[in-house]
Parts: structure tokens; C-alpha cells; sequence
């Protein structure tokens, strides 16, 4: 693939409250793609509360090729993120966050290696102490978990800053699942990936929008989208208790027919009764969890709805 006047480069950047980011994002964006006369930048604003869509609409007055969507509401980042895909023209289309912790000087080498053949750049968040200890802690748990839950294997740390060839993103829209968990998307999708390390930088301004409520959410998000070992584990652990009931019960009946030792004994009781109860309930939410999904992707409504637009050059 070589790069010539004609390629077209797309950036798409999900954004929520950040209105004190854009300005500097903007200006670094366009060192990056100086080098790339035919480009756009899509802002996504996903229901901020702020001013980021008037500072969007500010810089765009002086540069056509900052183009935005603006959302009804907060539909969540992977919604925006697809919505981005769908509305880019990009012959590749690279995806980052607004906190400018995705460094936008990686963009070049992120298209160096698309020219070299690769569909898929994605990149690897190398911390370096810079999280705190439980955010690192806890990540760490989640991909691991992950992996041995599903059929993919995610790295840790893969963060959505990547670039996708256009037929990757073509092959993205037709993608139903609502919502979409990206980042084992890519990974499934197979096609010639290639990754990149990066150091994310400190967040300047504005505070984190994944709160550990969405982190959670998140991570079951990743773990029901790519994974029924949940239910083969609750059936598992059901058929184990049910073994283990029924020994109880022929336990007790032998006791009482061949030993006097019968005394009722409330403790035991409660303690067999809560441990049975609270694992059907743990098996009952993990049933929830799935049903849910079917019963939110039954409806097909859309991933997001579009207040308003400026996508025009």
C-alpha cells in the first residue's frame, strides 16, 4: 500500500466534557496530519453538558475538515465511537480518546505500518506506574479473567487508540451487537494486526468519565459479549451443589434410621440453606446478564441517535 495525494485519513474522537482539551488536541492533530493533505477530524460528542460542542463548532468555522456529530443524549463511548466509523470516509480511520492521553504524534507511525500491509494498528498502554495502584491492580485482573473466559485473547493494557483499513471498517458497520465491545471486536476479527506500545500522557485537564460503576459495567460488557463459560460454569457449580445436597440427604436419613443422633440443629441448617441460596442467586444474575441482552438486541433500536451534525467539507 503507498501512501499518495489521493489517501484519505480519517481521525474519530468520542469525546464527553472536554471542552478545556479541544483546543490543544486540535492543534497537535494537525502537526501530526500535516503531512496528510486529505484528511478529517470527527468529534463525537456523546451527550457532553459543557461547552465541547461550541468549541467544536468554533474550530470547525475556520477548518472544514473538523467535522462533528452531537448525540441526543449520553449513549456511552462505544456507541460514539461506532458512530464516528459509520460517518468517516477515511481509506483508514484512526480512533483515539479526547484526553490527550493518546498521543496524536504516533498517528504517523500508526500509518507507516498500515502502508506496510497491516488492516489493523492497534496500540498498548504501558503505565509505567503513572495509574494508580489499584486501577493497575484491577486492569490487570479484568484482561486475565477475560482471556480465560473467552475464546480471544486480549492484550493487556489494548486501549482504543487504533487505525482500521476501510474494508475493516466497511466489515465493522455491519456488526449488530448493541453495544459493541470494540476492543474484542478488533481482536476477533482477525485480518494483519500490528501493535504498538505507548505511554499515555497526564490528563492537563477535565477529570476521568469512567467512573468505577462504568468500569464494572465495562468489564461485563467485555467478558458476556465473547463468552457463554459463565453459564457452563453455573451449570457446573449446580450440578455440584445438587450432588452434594443429595449426599447431605442420604447422610441424614441413614442417621436417623441407624443412630439416635438427630437432635435438630439450626445452625447447620442456616448456613446450607444461605450458601444454596446465595449461589442460585449468583447463577440467576448471571442468566439476567445474558437474557438482557437478548432481550435489549430484540428491539434493534438504534446505537445512537444524532441530534445534530456538521459533516460537511
Amino acid at each position: 500500500m503507498r501512501l499518495n495525494d489521493n489517501t484519505y485519513v480519517s481521525v474519530v474522537i468520542p469525546i464527553m466534557n472536554e471542552e478545556g482539551n479541544i483546543g490543544k488536541l486540535v492543534e497537535r492533530l494537525r502537526l501530526a496530519l500535516a503531512d496528510y493533505k486529505n484528511h478529517e477530524i470527527i468529534f463525537v460528542d456523546d451527550g457532553s453538558t459543557d461547552e465541547t460542542l461550541s468549541v467544536i463548532k468554533k474550530y470547525r468555522e475556520d477548518d472544514k475538515r473538523i467535522k462533528y456529530l452531537s448525540f441526543s443524549r449520553n449513549f456511552g463511548q462505544q456507541n460514539a465511537l461506532k458512530a464516528g466509523l459509520d460517518a468517516s470516509e477515511g481509506d483508514c480511520v484512526i480512533s483515539m480518546d479526547g484526553d490527550l492521553q493518546h498521543p496524536p504524534e504516533l498517528i504517523d507511525e500508526m500509518i507507516s505500518k498500515w502502508m506496510q500491509g497491516y488492516d489493523i494498528v492497534y496500540t498498548i498502554r504501558q503505565d509505567r506506574n503513572q495509574a494508580s495502584f489499584l486501577k493497575r491492580k484491577t486492569s490487570r485482573f479484568f484482561y486475565s479473567f477475560l482471556n480465560k473466559l473467552s475464546d480471544i485473547q486480549i492484550d493487556q493494557g489494548v486501549a482504543d487508540f487504533r487505525l482500521l483499513d476501510r474494508n475493516i471498517v466497511d466489515l465493522v458497520s455491519r456488526f449488530q451487537e448493541n453495544p459493541l465491545f470494540f476492543r474484542g471486536i478488533v481482536k476477533w476479527m482477525g485480518f494483519r494486526q500490528y501493535a504498538l506500545n505507548y505511554s499515555p500522557e497526564q490528563r492537563s485537564w477535565g477529570v476521568t468519565k469512567y467512573s468505577f460503576r462504568k468500569m464494572m459495567k465495562f468489564a461485563v460488557l467485555g467478558i458476556t459479549s465473547f463468552s457463554v463459560k459463565p453459564l457452563q460454569i453455573s451449570t457446573v457449580i449446580g450440578t455440584l451443589i445438587a450432588i452434594m445436597s443429595f449426599g447431605y440427604g442420604i447422610y441424614a436419613l441413614l442417621m436417623k434410621i441407624l443412630t439416635d443422633a438427630t437432635v435438630p440443629g439450626w445452625t447447620s441448617m442456616l448456613i446450607i440453606v444461605s450458601f444454596i441460596g446465595g449461589i442460585q442467586l449468583i447463577m440467576l444474575g448471571i442468566l439476567g446478564v445474558y437474557l438482557g441482552k437478548l432481550f435489549i438486541e430484540s428491539k434493534h433500536r438504534p446505537s445512537y441517535l444524532v441530534k445534530e451534525q456538521g459533516l460537511e467539507d
